[in-house]
């Protein structure tokens, strides 16, 4: 894995959020996808991300030059609905949410012990927040300490009346006292597991036929907690339709702790390739993933 530290905060200012907001309440949400359509995203073709991106489909999916370029703009074009969709919840906007696997979350929402979700930068995994509930636990959700805090607030505001809780990652590491607090009440804790968050180290995996890494420290405190785990991955079907997929995720429990973590992180990366599979312009990992920067034989 690129030596990546979680980071990147939603682009605006508050004022510019604000603002977005009160348009959305009065706006048609593909009104303003048209307007990034067209004056947002052609910038975007001169960013390094977008770069990545277009490698992404060279590389990991096989695409020829022009199908590469095209895959690249619409993943970018839906990277700027998912954004916008975050602001039209904000602003009372609702979306129509289907669910493959719900019965895995609800079974174990439904017993005494805790669990851990985990997810990556694929789809739009924020609404997931607003649609996976438990009436029994609360759930902890970890988020970039650095984001705006006009971001924060309105995601405050959508969670005050659920029990859903955020924990931002913290450079003293008192993130990781809340997430062991969290477990130890028997309740949820989501984290990506595509990022770097703590600890840089790191595990082996395979995915889409090449090497990379994950960060270790996901895998490592559900097997030091002897975690049950899901994937959830949030995945937009429509102009105004999400669907998410809620996957158990395996790892055997009389195993070594390294063999169980390798895994468990095994089991993530085969997850992240079937989504991948079924939506292969919604991976929004805008850099080097697979260190294929050091490759100069594919344009």
């Amino acid at each position: 894995m690129a030596e990546k530290k979680w980071a990147g905060t939603t682009y605006g200012s508050g004022a510019m959020h604000r603002w977005l907001i009160r348009l959305l309440r009065v706006v048609d949400v593909r009104a303003v996808y048209a307007f990034a359509f067209v004056f947002i995203i052609p910038v975007c073709v001169f960013l390094p991300g977008f770069r990545h991106s277009y490698r992404f489909f060279r590389r990991r999916m096989g695409d020829g030059r022009l199908k590469a370029f095209v895959r690249a703009y619409a993943n970018h074009c839906l990277f700027a609905q998912a954004v916008i969709d975050k602001f039209a919840m904000y602003a009372g906007r609702n979306f129509v949410i289907s669910m493959e696997g719900e019965e895995h979350f609800n079974r174990l929402a439904s017993q005494p012990e805790s669990f851990m979700m985990m997810s990556s930068h694929i789809g739009n995994y924020e609404i997931a927040g607003y649609s996976l509930r438990s009436t029994q636990k609360a759930l902890h959700v970890l988020v970039y300490g650095g984001e705006k805090e006009s971001v924060m607030a309105n995601r405050d505001r959508m969670f005050a009346q659920s029990r859903i809780r955020m924990i931002p990652v913290s450079e003293d590491g008192s993130h990781l006292f809340e997430i062991n607090a969290a477990l130890s009440r028997g309740d949820i804790v989501s984290i990506p597991a595509d990022r770097i968050w703590g600890s840089s180290k790191s595990l082996p995996v395979r995915l889409l036929g090449k090497e990379t890494r994950l960060p270790m420290g996901p895998f490592r405190v559900a097997v030091l907690l002897e975690q049950k785990v899901l994937a959830v991955h949030v995945m937009k079907n429509g102009a105004k339709s999400y669907k998410i997929y809620v996957t158990p995720l395996t790892y055997a429990a009389g195993a070594p702790r390294e063999e169980q973590m390798a895994q468990l992180a095994a089991s993530y990366a085969a997850e992240t390739e079937r989504i991948l599979s079924l939506y292969p312009t919604q991976w929004y990992n805008y850099y080097d993933f697979w260190n294929d920067e050091t490759d100069s034989t594919l344009p």
